[in-house]
């Protein structure tokens, strides 16, 4: 059946890349941007471009995810369009660069606005109609950051997206009985196809990031980057993210894996987050919560 699926953050990179691919797919998808009749107008124009040229579903809607209220428009608009909602992809988020002492606490504050708390208000617009329902999907994009190699200069963005993908796991437990599965996509560093490392944000403290700059740290960030450049094979693809999200959209619902690593580099992370999995399995195991590792269908989805 074809599915209604939200994108976030689907003006360019990984989530314009899931969004096209999934209408690819033959599924109603909603690429989901702010200031649709500002910046992102161009966006807009291709995005519907690319629905002409492909014959496939792929719209647009206006979605701030620091705007609690915004949130709530689209997938009010998104309901009243299709009479449902079955998937959320939670990709909306932003990336900084420099040591970690030079970003202001608002600028932390900032980033887990938009990484963290952006995926709580569309989870309280978008989780009543999906309970309503009695079945849904949450796909959380996540990063390799959160628990691989973890490099240096990036450690606001890599705290930030930590705490996205600890709230996506604790979700996860908190919705099965209602028919909503999750599953957590991965991704390594991908310094091409994307443009992550040339929007990423720049400390505001000035003063202590030249310290670093011009200290004994200097050119270690341009170093870091070569080399995570590097270790990505000459194939790596940033479109196979997308492709992988649709993939997994795809699966029939309760079969789906609970964590994907597409990691071209192989930081590590795929080892570290298996384990982790398997520790929480186990403890749900050991606490008689076992059930709650799988969705069931709700019975207002029967």
């Amino acid at each position: 059946m074809q599915k209604v699926i939200l994108v976030t953050g689907a003006s360019s990179g990984f989530g314009a890349l899931a969004a096209r691919e999934l209408a690819k797919r033959g599924d109603v998808v909603y690429a989901s941007m702010r200031e649709t009749a500002g910046r992102n107008a161009a966006q807009v124009r291709e995005a519907a471009a690319y629905a002409a040229e492909h014959k496939v579903e792929l719209r647009t809607v206006e979605l701030d995810v620091l705007s609690q209220e915004s949130a709530d428009a689209a997938i009010a608009r998104i309901v009243a369009d299709n009479g449902r909602l079955d998937v959320i992809v939670h990709n909306a988020g932003h990336m900084v660069l420099g040591p970690a002492e030079a970003f202001t606490p608002e600028q932390y504050a900032e980033l887990y606005d938009i990484n963290v708390l952006g995926t709580q208000r569309v989870n309280r617009a978008a989780l009543p109609q999906l309970r309503k329902q009695g079945q849904g999907l949450l796909v959380w994009v996540s990063s390799s950051s959160t628990r691989g190699g973890t490099p240096p200069f990036l450690g606001p963005y890599f705290a930030a997206k930590a705490a996205m993908d600890s709230l996506a796991v604790s979700y996860a437990g908190e919705l099965t009985r209602w028919g909503i599965e999750t599953t957590i996509i991965v991704p390594g560093s991908f310094t091409r196809g994307t443009n992550h490392y040339a929007h990423s944000g720049r400390p505001a403290d000035n003063a202590v990031a030249a310290q670093y700059r011009n200290g004994p740290y200097q050119g270690v960030p341009e170093a870091m980057q070569k080399g995570l450049a590097s270790l990505e094979p000459p194939d790596a693809d940033a479109e196979a993210v997308g492709r992988v999200i649709a993939d997994v959209v795809a699966m029939p619902f309760g079969r789906r894996p609970f964590r994907t690593t597409i990691d071209p580099s192989d930081d590590g992370a795929g080892i570290v987050n298996a384990m982790a999995d398997r520790v929480r399995a186990e403890l749900f195991r050991r606490i008689g919560v076992e059930d709650l590792l799988k969705p069931r269908i709700s019975a207002s989805a029967k």
